[in-house]
Formats: C-alpha cells, sequence, structure tokens
C-alpha cells in the first residue's frame, strides 16, 4: 500500500519535463518550418505560439507586436485610430462588444454593448484572436469596413462603419432641469481626472447654490486605468478603502484609500450602470454603493473583476498584456462574472406620452363645494397663470433632458424627490 508521500513522488514523476516539452515544442516548429505546405516566417509562427499561450489564459491576457502595443499606449492616453469600440472574445468564438465609445463611428452607426460581431468584411470572425479581429478592425482614416452583427434574436444584418480618428473626451457635462449636475465618463483614460475636476466646477458655477445633485453616468463605460477609476471614486468620497486587489501571491495585495475632500460636498449622487459597465466602471460604483455614497441605478454591470498588467518584453516595442490579480470593492465583494447589481433596477425603455382624454376631477362636479382657502377674482387668476408657467418649465425639462432615455429620467426623478425630502426635513 503506497504512503500519501510515495503517491505525491509518483504524481510528481509521472509530470513531464518542462524542458522535455521544450524540446517538442522545438521539434514542431521544424516540421512546421521544413514541411508545411506553404513557407511560413519564423516570426509569424513564433508570434502565434506566443499568442497562443496568452490565449488560453483568459479572455484578456494578450501578446502586444510593436504595432498593437503602440496602439494601446496612445487609446491610454486618450487618442487612437479605429473604429471607437471596446470588444472582447466571446465564448462562440465571435467577437463581443462590450461598448462603444461616445460619439466615435462605432457609436453613430449603432452598435450596441452585446452585440456580436460575426464577421470583418465579409471574413468570419470565428478562428481569429482577439487580437487580429482588432487589426482588421483598425484601418487608413476614412476607409470603411462592413460589420456583420449578431443582435438578440434578430436576424444577423451588416452595418458599414467609417474608420476616424479617435480622440477620446473622457468627461462631458451638462446641467439637467436646471438644478442637476450630469457627468458623463466614457472611458477611463489617463485624461479623465482632469476632465472630471473641470466638470464639476463648471456645473457648480452654472448651477450656483440651487444644486441639488449630481448624476454620474458610466453605463457603456468599458473600463481603462486603474489609477483613474480610484481617483474618480476618491473624487466623492471622504475616507474608507477604494478597491483592493489581490493576486497569486498574498503578500503583494494592495489596497487603495480615499483622501479627505468630496469635490461635490456632500450632494447626493446617483451612478448609471448597464451591462456595458466594465471593469474601471465596477471598481467606481463598487466602491460608492458599498460606502452608501451613491445610489446604483440601471441594469447588471458587465463582470469583468481582474486587473492586466502591461509588461514590455526584452524585444524592442512588444509587450504581454498579462492577467496579474483581481480585483475587490471595499465589503471583499469581486465582481468577476458577476458585476455590480444596482440598488434599483431599471431598465433600458422608451417613454410615450399617452392621450388619456378629457379626465374629471371634484371641481366638475355640479354642486361641488369650493376650496375655503382659494382667493377670489384675481388672485384664483393669478395661480392658473402660475400652474401654465410651471407646464412650460415642465415641458423644457422634458425637451432638455431627452425622457426617451428612461433611466436618466428616474434618476432624475429620485434627485429631486431626495432633495424635496430634504427641504421638509430642514423645515
Amino acid at each position: 500500500m503506497l504512503s500519501a508521500g510515495s503517491a505525491w513522488a509518483q504524481d510528481e514523476a509521472s509530470k513531464p519535463d518542462t524542458y522535455e516539452l521544450l524540446d517538442l515544442f522545438g521539434e514542431v516548429f521544424e516540421r512546421i518550418r521544413n514541411d508545411y505546405v506553404e513557407e511560413v516566417e519564423d516570426e509569424d509562427l513564433l508570434e502565434a505560439a506566443i499568442q497562443g499561450m496568452l490565449r488560453n489564459l483568459d479572455p484578456h491576457s494578450t501578446y502586444l507586436n510593436q504595432k498593437n502595443f503602440q496602439s494601446i499606449r496612445q487609446q491610454t492616453r486618450g487618442e487612437f485610430g479605429g473604429l471607437g469600440i471596446e470588444v472582447t472574445l466571446d465564448e462562440t468564438g465571435y467577437v463581443r462588444v462590450v461598448a462603444p465609445i461616445d460619439d466615435t463611428p462605432a457609436f453613430r452607426a449603432g452598435i450596441q454593448s452585446g452585440d456580436l460581431i460575426t464577421e470583418l468584411d465579409g471574413v468570419a470572425v470565428q478562428g481569429l484572436t482577439l487580437g487580429e479581429a482588432v487589426e482588421k478592425m483598425r484601418g487608413e482614416v476614412g476607409s470603411d469596413i462592413i460589420l456583420t452583427i449578431l443582435r438578440g434574436d434578430q436576424e444577423p444584418f451588416k452595418t458599414t462603419v467609417t474608420r476616424d480618428r479617435i480622440k477620446v473626451q473622457s468627461v462631458r457635462h451638462r446641467i439637467e432641469a436646471g438644478d442637476i449636475g450630469y457627468l458623463r465618463i466614457s472611458s477611463f483614460t489617463g485624461q479623465t481626472q482632469a476632465g472630471l475636476d473641470k466638470a464639476i466646477a463648471a456645473v457648480k458655477e452654472e448651477a450656483g447654490d440651487g444644486l441639488k445633485g449630481f448624476i454620474l453616468d458610466l453605463r457603456s463605460n468599458p473600463g481603462g486605468l486603474l489609477d483613474q477609476a480610484i481617483s474618480v471614486s476618491d473624487t466623492f468620497l471622504e475616507k474608507g478603502e477604494v478597491v483592493s486587489t489581490r493576486g497569486r501571491d498574498p503578500e503583494n495585495a494592495q489596497r487603495y484609500h480615499a483622501t479627505p475632500g468630496d469635490q461635490i460636498d456632500g450632494l447626493p449622487l446617483i451612478v448609471l450602470i448597464n451591462g456595458g459597465s466594465a471593469s474601471a466602471s465596477e471598481i467606481v460604483a463598487g466602491a460608492l454603493q458599498d460606502h452608501g455614497r451613491a445610489i446604483i441605478l440601471g441594469t447588471q454591470s458587465f463582470g469583468k473583476g481582474s486587473v492586466q498588467t502591461i509588461v514590455p518584453l526584452s524585444r524592442a516595442g512588444t509587450a504581454i498584456k498579462l492577467t496579474t490579480q483581481r480585483y475587490y470593492t471595499p465589503s471583499g465583494r469581486s465582481i468577476q462574472q458577476k458585476g455590480i447589481s444596482p440598488d434599483i433596477l431599471v431598465e433600458r425603455a422608451r417613454v410615450e406620452l399617452l392621450d388619456g382624454g378629457q379626465l374629471r376631477s371634484e371641481a366638475d362636479l355640479r354642486g361641488a363645494l369650493t376650496n375655503d382657502q382659494d382667493g377670489a377674482g384675481t388672485e384664483t387668476e393669478g395661480a392658473d397663470t402660475e400652474g401654465t408657467a410651471n407646464d412650460a418649465s415642465v415641458d423644457e425639462t422634458v425637451e432638455s433632458s431627452n425622457l426617451q432615455d428612461y433611466q436618466l429620467a428616474r434618476a432624475l426623478d429620485l434627485l429631486h424627490g431626495i432633495a424635496l425630502y430634504r427641504n421638509r426635513e430642514a423645515n
């Protein structure tokens, strides 16, 4: 009968030797060089082998040749060429859209989060690596590419997208309903925090003392730089942990904390998320949710809870993007494959005004009692005039905030309700 120790030794002995496997690789490499039906460059073979090794780890680890490494550095700086689309490799082998970037060719062409790209210019995507598919989507500014899209249960359809130089304006802002600051972050680049600081300052100046709260829109934000996600979270927090990252070695775990100073001075905050909110977006939403600093509204986020590190290689201009850690929210939640659950679930919807016909009220009934607190004559007319003015104000609000965006409309309603409750409590 074998002891536990001898069984372990036997298992170790049965494992293939690393050098033996490297010899096997060399044998296959030589066989392809000499006998494959067409001549293949050694560089192409070796790059494909490296890419295959990384691809089998997870969907986000990849080899970056000189061209791809340069492209990803441009992208994190906030400027790059292409379609303006964040993608990942789906388990079906198709390319899945995480999110189109605002005001880019993909966004204008109507590409949506969750779309599956099955063909690029008529060439099947299945069988390509993610890097190969992305490289095919890039090209000269002004050139067209035809994408075949599979969306839900619909029949596959084709759409033409014209490539352009993508300059990502990471942060946008405006005033909603006259008293709500709207902040939109489309991706987390090296420009994000500076853009957010300017946006908050501009909203405060424009809205003045009437500012009732903020909406932070992270919908269809595919993520980006970890340090920017931490900084954005810190913008709204006074203290506490923002995120922790843990890898294979427990001693390398890192924790990131907020510094004193809430830039919006404790005003109510709602964060909008959806299925296209991934990675850095989920770090921000998770931190603000765990600290009770914001209400998270929308739909379940994407669920990318891993950290990729860019590791430059000895060959000039090349690198690997390697998954090195998982990240966790302040309460210790892992977001990987689960995502952030909104506090208030609001599905995407279209709002339409319905004709309810002429509705009657108590005032229309014959012999109804009058309101004993009503004034008379011109005062009553003044009240009617005020009501008309309020209706006009509502119409302007509806038009300016675009109530076709149902999730944003619900966020505005909620912030106004919070402001009303606070005013009553204060009085």
